[in-house]
């Protein structure tokens, strides 16, 4: 196809600064079963570190190349062989190059050159193509306010940013699946440590990882929807009555059971009358009919506005009214809803910077995609904005306290560049206090079994 990848990776420093570069990428390929070249490319591209990484795949295609890992062999019964190639718009395979075609054990190249002609043919693969378009620029890094390296004990909020991932041709997520779930790699895990001198410069776009202070309105809300439910001993005789004879129907239609008597189901309707009017029969069905006279007489009144209802007239008439059986009922589940607010008071240019693209991150990555930059691009669709990953951390790991989160969308943001009530810049016009409100609202709801299973089973839970 004629690919050409061009990467920019950031690179140089000391001795001590090259050992640790060193250090990382080999906990990575030892972590994740890479050689030490892929996992080199990990930590130097997406979510790696120092100013993170723009990949733009350059060509007469200009097809959008992303980094797939895939298992190739099993090296024991506990541990599986991997390897990373990258994986274009149609869903074919090509080496670290992004030019020779990958070619799986057992095959040849002329096998991967007729699945390569054949690409592109059928509707799933136009519909592949097509999405792929949105959002085809991709640059990750670290941006963290404040820009101090941060301690092993120190606390913070760390919000991830990912591509969003459709439900799918199902239309329906697992009721309490890990679809949503929010867990580290080996890369996000080690966003913490970035030192000050490593945080990205450049803005991040469809990835990336924002290290936050904890806010100081620090809560959760957790909320069932109950409703009150109302059913009458008339109303409910009518529809297990009817519930009744539409099964016995079904079965002597289909064949089956012909127990069913009409003689028998009138019985039973009187002698569920006798019993709920607590009379013998003849009362029983005066009661009924009473009932249903003042029923027909409130809905004659009601067309002059009169507004009666039976229980009213038969409070007025008899200082009684219909038992409504009254029962609080589960009704909806809801989502959650999370605001933070930060004061952000950048103390130098270096901060300034950082404060900068963390305002500007937020921005885009919340933002609907659209393909009109792009050639051949739709102009009648829009994809789905980034969604974010938050957690609560704790030096290198997750807090061990704190609430967990969902995958969330960032549904607000409002950014006050006046904080303290007054217009005052320094000399390169960034504001002296600005304060940022984010919103965010997680894409499922809480379900119970979502605390039996990882990260839901440690801390408080979600």
């Amino acid at each position: 196809m004629g690919h050409t990848a061009s990467h920019k990776n950031v690179r140089g420093g000391s001795v001590k600064t090259l050992n640790q570069r060193k250090a990382n990428i080999q906990a990575i390929a030892d972590d994740g079963g890479y050689s030490f070249e892929e996992a080199e490319r990990i930590y130097d591209s997406s979510l790696g570190y120092g100013e993170g990484n723009i990949t733009i795949i350059e060509g007469n295609n200009a097809d959008n190349l992303e980094e797939k890992k895939i298992v190739v062999g099993q090296i024991n019964r506990n541990k599986k062989e991997y390897k990373t190639v990258l994986e274009d718009d149609a869903g074919l395979l090509y080496e670290l190059d992004g030019v020779t075609p990958y070619v799986p054990a057992g095959q040849n190249s002329d096998t991967v050159e007729e699945n390569k002609n054949n690409s592109g043919t059928n509707l799933k693969d136009i519909k592949r193509k097509r999405l792929a378009k949105y959002g085809r620029k991709k640059q990750g890094g670290v941006l963290r306010y404040p820009s101090e390296l941060l301690t092993e004990h120190a606390d913070y909020l760390q919000i991830d940013i990912e591509r969003y991932e459709a439900i799918g041709s199902s239309y329906v997520n697992r009721s309490g699946g890990n679809d949503r779930y929010v867990a580290g790699n080996i890369v996000t895990n080690r966003a913490g440590r970035t030192t000050s001198a490593r945080l990205s410069r450049k803005p991040l776009i469809n990835a990336g990882t924002i290290l936050l202070p904890i806010p100081a309105q620090l809560q959760d809300s957790n909320n069932v929807v109950y409703g009150d439910s109302k059913l009458n001993g008339l109303a409910a005789l009518g529809v297990s009555k009817v519930e009744e004879a539409m099964e016995g129907v079904g079965k002597r239609l289909a064949g089956g059971d012909t127990s069913f008597s009409l003689t028998d189901f009138s019985d039973d309707i009187s002698k569920g009358l006798k019993e709920g009017f607590g009379s013998d029969r003849n009362s029983a069905l005066s009661n009924a009919a009473d009932l249903i006279t003042k029923k027909l007489s409130a809905e004659a009144v009601n067309i002059f506005g009169a507004n009666v209802t039976p229980n009213q007239l038969l409070a007025r008439g008899n200082g009684e009214i219909l038992n409504p059986n009254m029962e609080l009922l589960f009704s909806d589940v809801t989502i959650r809803n999370f605001r933070f607010s930060f004061k952000l008071t950048p103390r130098n240019k270096k901060e300034a910077e950082q404060v900068k693209l963390i305002i500007r991150a937020f921005k885009r990555n919340m933002a609907p995609q659209a393909q009109g930059g792009v050639a051949n691009g739709s102009q009648f669709f829009l994809r789905t904005p980034n969604i974010f990953k938050l957690r609560y951390r704790s030096g290198n790991k997750d807090h061990p306290f704190l609430h967990k989160f969902k995958q969330c969308f960032l549904t607000d943001m409002q950014t006050t560049y006046t904080a303290d009530g007054v217009y005052s810049t320094y000399e390169d016009g960034t504001p002296v206090s600005m304060q940022m409100d984010l919103s965010f609202k997680e894409l499922q709801p809480i379900y119970d079994i979502d605390y039996d299973a990882k990260p839901g089973n440690r801390a408080v839970g979600y």
